[in-house]
């Protein structure tokens, strides 16, 4: 049935059915109270005759094709958990949680031929509701997580409408509509798609424009946008912060800053993903203080994928992102995350607040254009400056020195180490770096080997980056060609095709060897991508060297969430392997590549095994510091820490190699004792607050990891958790396991996750 025709008299009576899950390691939820305003909404409808409501609890997987081949629903409404590209959460024989793919579900739903509508009221749902949308005509999916309240009021709207004859399309309007009487901001959650995927009410993803009249009542158009400003909430970022929003508010945009905008009591990590996903433009504040914060770095990582998802389904570049160097001159190198997402991306300087006049008059200029203008220049808007680019504009090149090109190793800083605080990858020159003997002189002997290939994995912030750089530099030394490749730098669009992803891959090794000018002439003809690719190393790279190419690829769980592409790139990847290894290709030339692979492992999708490089080559696995390392480092940075202070560290934060420098770039700056360090570790205003909000803003995307982690934290024994769960807290780095009996990483997780997931 179209999403806009009526449900008049003339339509033959429509079944709903509400297939209801809340498994008991998750959190509790009102699903009756919800249930209960469906059939109240219906029962006091006009055309009230015309559903049959049918409620099935405690859904099991198995249960799922049963229901719907046996109800032959019209409607199916799914209450309870969801956790985004992972999928639904059902129930188990146990009545635990288990995961339904969102593959399985488009799958089923294509077989449901009498299905016209599906309704996810769950968090995240809308991943799941764009695949079944390819089969449905109308699916309605959420893109955040929704409250209680707001899912029963949106749920009441929906069949108010449904029942006195609206379309599926008005019942969605007038779901939202009831939250937005309630005055609950989450409005913008639920999401309408058509058959083809499509977003049928763009009014949530785009701007709002006015009409208003001058003193001379003439009318002019007047535009609304939504802007978030991601700062430290320092000075002076949360001075100039300050002083944005109010101008953007006295303009009459619709300005997010998290100081002024969450109110007492709120959630502020929904408040963050609603501010995040509704907004037009993405302002940066980027001080040398909010260079080193993982919250800010987790905004500039979501903000990015936003608008490269936008940009792939819906043409938008929205939000723009617009980085404003904050007394952080443009030559000062960024750390190697914030480089990737920054590359190529126009900035300014902020010196003081003599140049917050000239930044506002070119950031409101900017407001009455369309984000998705991309040719505009400061003459354009007006702006006082020479220059030709105008703010947030991407372009072909880096910009200046201030973004190097994630291609490069990690740099050296221009100031003493132990004067700044920590934050990305340990420079090559550093006197800081720890080496965990005999990881590096293992990797050394390794790759000087024909075929080589090492595979470096470990959770975020354990070093895996800066040991690549010694695996590079070392090989340059024995004079190999070294050639870095990071897929953050990949447009997303790419992983979700081979041929593109492979020629992507290719253009950045032959940029490096100034082969590229020859890629098109092997980007032709009937052959696959992977023959393609195998042809332009063999015949113009690896001929043409007279050395060992040493070829590193970070970041490559960007590639895990995409199965089709991944099987196939990580099978080419063992193919070089073997090629090199045992002559496969028949090609000695194989014999050359070295290949050095790096991934976190809080990202985790299992490959085919047998085409992986995953179980062949070198496996490093970085592991914390040791007591003795944490002591020799403490006199680098010139304290005198005895085994007292050693001890107490390695019980806050154990050998955690960022959480340990941080902890002594403070202590040797005198502004707080190893006593007052414990008392504030695991609180809000404690030096760790900011990676610890990072943790806990990810955890809240999987309600069930959330869950399992809670069970952790509030014992005080080992606990036996699933084994998905414990082989994911394990990844992420929050949990040591002991079999399946897990325990807290160190106490200041314990301490600080307690209080936040119990609440």
């Amino acid at each position: 049935m179209p999403t806009n025709a009526r449900l008049g008299a003339n339509f033959p009576v429509r079944k709903i059915l509400v297939l209801a899950a809340n498994p008991e390691n998750t959190s509790g939820l009102r699903l009756d109270e919800e249930v209960r305003e469906i059939q109240r909404s219906l029962q006091l409808s006009k055309e009230r005759d015309r559903f049959d409501l049918v409620s099935e609890w405690a859904v099991r997987t198995e249960d799922l094709l049963q229901k719907l081949v046996t109800y032959k629903p019209h409607i199916v409404h799914f209450l309870g958990h969801g956790t985004g590209d992972q999928g639904l959460v059902l129930e188990d024989g146990r009545g635990r949680s288990q995961l339904v793919p969102t593959r399985a579900l488009a799958r089923l739903f294509q077989q449901m031929t009498s299905v016209e509508c599906v309704l996810l009221n769950a968090c995240y749902s809308d991943t799941q509701a764009q695949a079944i949308s390819q089969f449905v005509s109308c699916v309605i999916g959420m893109n955040q997580p929704i409250g209680d309240i707001a899912a029963r009021h949106f749920s009441r709207g929906f069949y108010t409408s449904l029942g006195n004859g609206g379309s599926y399309e008005a019942a969605y309007e007038m779901g939202r509509t009831a939250i937005d009487l309630e005055d609950i901001s989450e409005v913008a959650t639920p999401v309408l798609r058509t058959q083809a995927g499509k977003i049928i009410d763009e009014r949530i993803h785009s701007s709002r424009d006015r009409t208003t009249a001058d003193a001379d009542g003439n009318r002019r158009d007047e535009v609304q946008r939504r802007i978030f400003i991601s700062y430290r909430d320092q000075s002076p970022d949360k001075a100039l912060a300050q002083a944005l929003h109010e101008a953007f508010t006295a303009a009459g945009h619709d300005a997010f800053m998290a100081a002024e905008s969450i109110l007492l009591g709120e959630a502020w990590r929904d408040r963050i993903s609603a501010a995040l996903r509704g907004c037009d433009y993405f302002l940066l504040l980027l001080s040398p203080l909010s260079a080193t914060s993982e919250m800010v770095t987790e905004e500039v990582k979501r903000a990015r994928a936003l608008r490269d998802k936008r940009r792939d389904q819906q043409g938008e570049d929205r939000p723009v992102i617009l980085p404003v160097r904050v007394q952080f001159p443009l030559d000062d190198p960024l750390n190697y995350e914030l480089r990737g997402y920054l590359q190529q991306i126009q900035q300014r300087e902020w010196q003081s607040a003599a140049d917050t006049p000239a930044l506002l008059q070119e950031l409101m200029a900017l407001m009455q254009r369309k984000p998705a203008r991309r040719d505009i220049t400061f003459s354009d808007v007006g702006s006082p400056r020479k220059a030709t680019v105008v703010l947030g504009e991407e372009t072909s090149h880096p910009v200046r020195s201030a973004i190097e090109s994630v291609d490069q190793p990690p740099l050296p800083v221009a100031e003493p180490e132990i004067k700044r605080e920590p934050g990305g990858s340990v420079p090559l020159t550093s006197g800081l770096y720890v080496v965990r003997s005999p990881i590096e002189t293992d990797c050394f002997t390794e790759i000087e080997q024909p075929g080589a290939l090492i595979r470096i994995k470990a959770p975020r912030q354990m070093g895996k980056t800066s040991l690549m750089a010694r695996i590079l530099n070392h090989g340059r030394e024995q004079g190999y060609q070294a050639v870095p490749i990071s897929f953050q730098r990949a447009d997303s669009r790419l992983f979700n095709d081979l041929d593109l992803l492979l020629k992507w891959f290719c253009s950045q090794v032959g940029r490096r060897l100034k082969k590229l000018a020859d890629l098109d002439d092997y980007w032709v003809g009937d052959f696959g991508s992977k023959d393609r690719c195998n042809a332009y190393f063999e015949d113009c790279l690896l001929e043409e060297l007279d050395m060992p190419l040493v070829l590193a690829l970070d970041e490559v769980d960007m590639v895990f969430p995409h199965p089709a592409v991944a099987d196939d790139f990580f099978s080419l990847v063992r193919s070089w392997y073997e090629a090199a290894r045992y002559g496969d290709l028949g090609s000695e030339l194989w014999t050359n590549l070295r290949i050095v692979m790096v991934h976190s492992t809080e990202a985790y999708v299992p490959l085919n095994i047998n085409q992986s490089p995953f179980n062949v080559g070198k496996n490093v696995e970085l592991m914390e510091f040791s007591s003795a390392q944490v002591q020799d480092l403490a006199g680098r940075y010139g304290l005198s820490a005895g085994a007292s202070t050693t001890d107490a560290l390695m019980a806050l934060v154990g050998g955690h190699p960022y959480l340990i420098r941080k902890a002594l770039y403070h202590l040797r700056r005198e502004d707080m004792t190893i006593s007052a360090l414990a008392e504030t570790a695991a609180t809000e205003s404690g030096i760790y607050s900011d990676h610890l909000r990072r943790h806990l803003y990810v955890l809240r995307d999987y309600p069930v990891l959330a869950e399992a982690f809670r069970q952790v934290v509030v014992k005080t024994r080992p606990v036996d958790i699933d084994a998905e769960s414990s082989f994911k807290l394990e990844s992420m780095g929050l949990v040591r396991l002991s079999g399946n009996e897990a325990v807290p990483r160190c106490e200041v997780y314990r301490d600080y996750f307690r209080d936040h997931l119990e609440a």
